[in-house]
């Protein structure tokens, strides 16, 4: 690659980076939020839950965009969004002021992270080229999210209000340098049959809706009744959905696209390996501070050698992505983090971190391992037209799997925890929750396993939504 080619892909990994960092430091510093600004438990989820819908719902209609109305056009527009409501929750000093400033931001994600995707796989020539690009995309995003933890862990001793201000600095380096590097892509073509309107409204509903479920079910306590309603709701928007676009002129979402195997294999393979992953950073967080009643900087450090993978992903596996393939290296990755949460299973109350330390190494050499190339196989072979569109549905995948490994190993804590207070009754709630991520990782060393055998083959359930009508 040429030095144009790098400062492009330097651009493009600011902003995956700026995503992860920005999650994890609201993460970190939702206690100081909380004393400061006096939040009720509720309204403190809420800020994390804000962001979650803001993505998830908008991730789909973000790649579709980029791919009809230019992906510089949306990379550049959605990062000035992203860094100004980023910069306005710094200010909140209300709850709802933060709650709003975080659904924004996450509306801003939405959009920009499949742009910034699709440039990679449009401007880096298909094969070594793009692969190395794209794992060293993704080994930047995940060092973004560990060594977040840690910035957090520094900025929130100083003022949670620099958690908001921080990504504004970067967010303004990244455009000064975006705007010369990111080369135009040129007018996008007329859609013939217009835009579809219809499938945007209800695919976007349907993902507000989904969103919105996932998250109530870390309130197992607040009944089921609009739970179940928004599920439903959620589902039949959906359904809508399909019947529009597979009778749609200019479909949102060509359904054909979902024939590809891979790329159906990759999508479920990345929400459960997401789902595995963010469920088990929250359980070692909580282990680590409510139980062992340590500080948030060193549950930062504790945690930061999982960031390995941000050398391991352009180094190691480039190579061993060339010498097995994609599909065998994605299975080693996806065995090893199943392998990593299991060897977290035995963990005490006066564990050291000595014994902690290999579930934390062996985390970060299975995210390299697994993350980069389920991106590789989740967007090789498709058409440059919908390289948008498989951007936006392996982030959504990553986006909703995340979310809902958080509402399921917290909603198996809880239920399991009941109204015991003792350490013993709190490691057997850790330990029945810990099953989750071990169970998902699993679930996604199988589903990337078939493809080995038959590579290339859909599923049947899939196969039949995406045919023609």
């Amino acid at each position: 690659m040429n030095g144009r080619a790098w400062g492009v892909l330097f651009v493009l990994c600011g902003a995956i980076f700026l995503e992860g960092i920005d999650v994890a430091m609201v993460n970190v510093a939702l206690p100081s939020i909380r004393a400061d600004l006096g939040l009720s438990t509720a309204m403190l989820s809420g800020v994390v839950s804000a962001y979650v819908l803001g993505y998830g719902g908008f991730m789909l209609l973000g790649g579709r965009a980029a791919d009809l109305f230019g992906r510089r056009r949306m990379f550049l527009l959605w990062l000035v969004v992203f860094l100004l409501f980023s910069g306005l929750g710094g200010f909140a000093t209300e709850g709802w002021m933060l709650l709003l400033a975080r659904f924004v931001t996450g509306v801003a994600a939405g959009f920009l992270t499949p742009a910034g995707l699709s440039i990679i796989t449009t401007k880096f020539a298909e094969g070594p080229q793009r692969n190395k690009a794209l794992l060293v995309y993704a080994g930047t995003g995940a060092a973004g999210f560990s060594l977040g933890l840690v910035i957090g862990g520094v900025l929130t001793a100083i003022d949670w209000r620099w958690v908001f201000f921080a990504p504004v600095s970067l967010s303004v380096v990244l455009l000064i340098a975006a705007v010369p590097l990111i080369e135009d892509d040129g007018r996008p073509a007329r859609v013939p049959g217009g835009t579809d309107i219809a499938g945007a409204t209800t695919v976007t509903g349907a993902m507000l809706l989904l969103a919105y479920t996932v998250v109530r079910l870390e309130h197992p306590g607040q009944g089921w009744d609009w739970t179940l309603s928004s599920f439903v709701a959620g589902l039949l928007l959906l359904a809508a959905f399909v019947a529009i676009e597979r009778r749609s002129a200019a479909p949102l979402v060509r359904l054909g696209i979902l024939r590809s195997g891979p790329l159906v294999r990759a999508n479920l393979g990345a929400l459960l390996f997401a789902g595995s992953f963010f469920g088990f950073q929250f359980l070692a967080t909580l282990y680590l501070q409510e139980l062992r009643g340590w500080s948030t900087l060193e549950t930062a450090l504790a945690l930061l050698a999982v960031g390995a993978d941000a050398v391991l992903a352009p180094t190691l596996t480039p190579w061993l992505v060339n010498r097995f393939g994609t599909g065998r290296v994605t299975f080693g990755g996806l065995v090893l983090a199943a392998v990593a949460y299991a060897l977290f299973l035995p963990a005490d109350v006066d564990w050291a971190y000595g014994a902690m330390f290999p579930t934390m190494i062996v985390l970060g050499l299975a995210f390299a391992l697994a993350y980069g190339p389920l991106t590789i196989v989740a967007t090789d072979g498709v058409a440059e037209a919908e390289q948008g569109l498989a951007g936006g549905l392996l982030n959504t995948s990553f986006q909703f799997g995340a979310a809902l490994g958080l509402s399921v190993v917290t909603a198996v804590h809880v239920a399991v925890l009941g109204e015991g207070g003792s350490a013993e009754a709190w490691l057997g709630a850790f330990r029945a929750a810990l099953l989750v991520p071990v169970v998902a990782a699993g679930l996604a060393a199988i589903v990337i396993a078939f493809g080995l055998r038959r590579r290339n083959a859909p599923l049947p359930l899939v196969d039949a939504l995406a045919a023609a009508p």
